[in-house]
């Protein structure tokens, strides 16, 4: 039987006033207790868990807003698990490459996958054999954020709203280019979508990854990219990229002078990532609990809610059913927008 202390299970960043029996971090104690309870009475495999590293695995390459929510959220556990959080970058084909290497993996909490809107939403409709189903493959584990997309231009870009940009685009059909990190990414998603609601030709350079994507648009190679804050505000504040609006359909608390997409002539438009972690499906309950627990937790903390806000990200703690509701619908509210894009993986 495991001992849980609630004073050693209250996360660190909790200060001592919020103890109260109502307070959040009580609650967080009681919730992270009772999972310990559930998986002590559970089977005798279980019962100990987590005993080894946990593997996390972000499907694209280093730099990118997944990869950098990944490490932090990681980070996180680990501290609250007491292991190692280990993060593998498994990047290809969309981030199918290593969405299906977790689908493969033992249903035992210690392989998880950082999913994001493309993994999880986009892929089903662009891959005719897709190597998982994102929604029979996985267990859901937790919804870490939403983060919107921003829409930047290389500073030597002769337009400095997106009205100018569409007019330019519109001027010179097919002489603009966009990054994506790759064939069926959210950036590409997003672009195609902008495309179709302002009717502009702009080509499509697609690379392995957002931080190469990111790179070839502040070197010139590429006009513009749409794509996540956090691989994108570091840029923009340092004055080597331009932001002309982002994807939502409200301002953002940490962009407030940043028009939306929607205000620019655009009506309605609106685009946003989503990153939540997931596992191979039948992993137990009650390890899916805790770690959903623990989740919610870290995405409480102070230091997390800054290290998100830095990033232009909003935390979305929830429940395990409420992440699996939402990778349901936006896979049909996406599924129209690749068809009609004629959208293709290579």
């Amino acid at each position: 039987m495991i001992h849980v202390d609630p004073l050693e299970a209250m996360h660190p960043d909790a200060p001592a006033r919020d103890a109260g029996p109502r307070s959040p971090a009580r609650r967080r104690v009681l919730a992270h207790a009772a999972a310990l309870l559930a998986i002590a009475a559970g089977p005798a495999r279980a019962a100990a868990w987590p005993t080894k590293p946990i593997r996390l695995v972000v499907p694209f390459t280093p730099g990118g807003s997944t990869d950098i929510l990944g490490r932090a959220i990681g980070q996180k556990l680990q501290e609250a698990l007491g292991q190692s959080v280990v993060i593998d970058n498994r990047a290809g084909a969309g981030g199918s490459i290593g969405a299906a290497e977790v689908a493969r993996a033992a249903p035992d909490g210690y392989t998880l996958l950082m999913g994001h809107i493309g993994t999880l939403a986009i892929n089903p409709s662009l891959y005719p054999q897709l190597p998982y189903d994102p929604v029979t493959s996985f267990a859901p584990v937790a919804w870490i954020a939403r983060v919107p997309n921003v829409l930047v231009v290389n500073p030597q870009v002769a337009a400095r709203t997106v009205q100018e940009l569409i007019a330019l685009a519109r001027a010179k059909p097919g002489a603009l280019r966009y990054a994506s990190g790759g064939n069926g990414s959210a950036a590409h998603l997003a672009m195609e979508y902008f495309k179709l609601r302002t009717q502009t030709d702009i080509i499509h350079i697609p690379y392995r990854g957002t931080g190469p994507a990111v790179t070839d648009v502040i070197g010139g190679q590429v006009e513009m990219t749409m794509t996540g804050a956090p691989a994108l505000m570091p840029q923009v504040k340092a004055g080597r990229l331009r932001a002309l609006g982002v994807s939502t359909l409200r301002s953002v608390e940490l962009l407030p002078d940043l028009p939306t997409i929607a205000s620019s002539g655009v009506p309605d438009f609106e685009a946003v990532q989503w990153y939540g972690i997931v596992a191979p499906a039948r992993t137990p309950p009650e390890v899916i609990a805790l770690l959903n627990t623990e989740v919610n937790g870290a995405l409480g903390t102070p230091a997390m809610k800054a290290r998100l806000d830095s990033e232009g990200a909003e935390p979305v703690p929830s429940t395990p059913e409420a992440f699996g509701a939402l990778i349901a619908r936006e896979i049909a509210r996406w599924r129209p927008v690749i068809e009609q894009a004629r959208m293709r993986p290579e």
